[in-house]
Formats: structure tokens, sequence, C-alpha cells
């Protein structure tokens, strides 16, 4: 149990170290990410969609229109680590539907260790540790999807959430509102920051 929360405040830490920097390292370092060593970079086609799909989903008159384009954002972040990972992270999805984290687990670890720049399996994975109650695993997974995909609002989403779930109220607000600002309508999260903010700063937002 010890060595459990030890585990847990090492990754908190480490993700706190990048949720300080996230915001004004990504314009810099971004263009400057080496290319992966393993199986074929991700076209430039699709890091261009990706970033119109962004500004659109900033934009979004209502909630449908913000579905129909994050769900676009998570067709290219599950597509971006090529065919081969795509079709096991079907896999994977099916394992975890049937509550096989093992499997689940046992695919990812695959996945990541040919395809490491593939944001999308350290995310997967880091939702399988969160269903094991492994938070410690779970909070370094998400921090290296971060470290990979800074805009990942999915990866944010479960970071808060882990946070809120042990008591890091303000830190939790603060990834709430870095969801809220790649995705004003995500579900949920417009509630959760409001009642956080409520709570912690006695006013709303």
């Amino acid at each position: 149990m010890k060595r459990r929360w030890q585990r847990l405040f090492v990754a908190a830490a480490l993700s706190a170290g990048l949720l300080a920097c996230l915001r004004p390292a990504q314009a810099q370092e971004e263009p400057a990410k080496p290319p992966a060593k393993a199986g074929r970079p991700a076209p430039r086609g699709s890091v261009q969609n990706l970033d119109l799909l962004f500004q659109a989903l900033k934009i979004a008159p209502d909630n449908t229109s913000a579905k129909a384009i994050s769900d676009r954002i998570w067709d290219v972040w599950l597509s971006s680590g090529g065919d081969t990972a795509t079709l096991l992270m079907t896999r994977v999805r099916a394992s975890i539907e049937s509550k096989d984290y093992d499997l689940a687990l046992q695919v990812l670890d695959g996945v990541i260790a040919f395809k490491p720049d593939y944001a999308e399996a350290w995310n997967q994975r880091a939702t399988v540790y969160y269903l094991k109650k492994d938070y410690g695993r779970a909070m370094a997974d998400l921090a290296q999807a971060l470290a990979r995909e800074p805009r990942h609002f999915g990866a944010l989403f479960g970071l808060g959430i882990i946070l809120q779930e042990f008591g890091e109220e303000r830190r939790a607000l603060e990834v709430y509102r870095r969801v809220l600002a790649l995705d004003p309508h995500m579900q949920r999260v417009p509630d959760m920051v409001k009642t956080l903010s409520q709570k912690l700063e006695g006013r709303d937002i």
C-alpha cells in the first residue's frame, strides 16, 4: 500500500510539472518534435487536419456540432498510429468492454513498444490502469499521452478526474479549464468547472 501511494504522488508531481509548462511550451516544442523511430510518421495532412478541427471545435455553435467535430478528432488520434496499431486498438477496446483488463494491458504494452509516439495508446493504457485502480500508473501514462499530444482533452479530463478523487480540487479545476479551452462543449465539464469554481473561489465562472 505504501509503495502504491508513493507511486501515485511521484506521478502527480510529474503531472504537475507537465501542466505548469504545457501551455507556454506547446508552440515552441511541437515543431521540434523528432520523428517516430518505429512505424511510419503521421502524414502532414493529418496534423493540418487536426489543427483545423480544433479551430472548428472552439467555435462550434452547439453541443451537437461540437460532438461531431470531437468525434473526428478522436478518429484522427486513433488512426495516427498506422493500420497495425489501429487494428490492435480495436482488440483493446473489445477487451475493455469485456473487462478483460489484463489482456488489454498486454496488447497496449506491445503497441507502445513498437509505436512509442502513439499518444492514444498511452491514453488507453491510462484508462485501463484507472479501471484497475492503479492510479499512479494511470497518471504516469496520462503524462506520456499529453507530452505527445498536449491538446488531448480526453487525457486531460482523465487527469482531472483522478486529481479530484484524491482531493486535489484546485489542480483539477485548472485541468478542467484547460479542457474547456479546447472543447467548450465537452460533456459534464462546464458543470464541473462551475461547481468547483463556486466551491473554491466563491463565485461563478
